[in-house]
């Protein structure tokens, strides 16, 4: 098995109440998590009090360097 550079990304572990800013794309700026299921997170922006539901979408990024890949499970 040969040994490459492989980024691995983790869904984030959200709690209620969390506070969050996202940096980029359409969803980018301050947030509050006030639901939270396997699949969807619900959003509450604090200036305008909107609420909205999205597909979990937020990830925490590693980048290994010199790892197995593709992974035998």
């Amino acid at each position: 098995m040969s040994r490459h550079n492989v980024t691995l990304f983790t869904p984030y572990p959200f709690d209620i109440g969390q506070k969050i800013n996202i940096t980029s794309g359409s969803r980018r700026g301050d947030w509050e998590v006030v639901g939270i299921t396997d699949t969807k997170i619900r959003l509450r922006c604090p200036i305008s009090s909107k609420e909205f539901e999205w597909h979990r979408f937020c990830y925490v990024a590693e980048e290994r360097r010199q790892v197995s890949w593709p992974q035998k499970d």
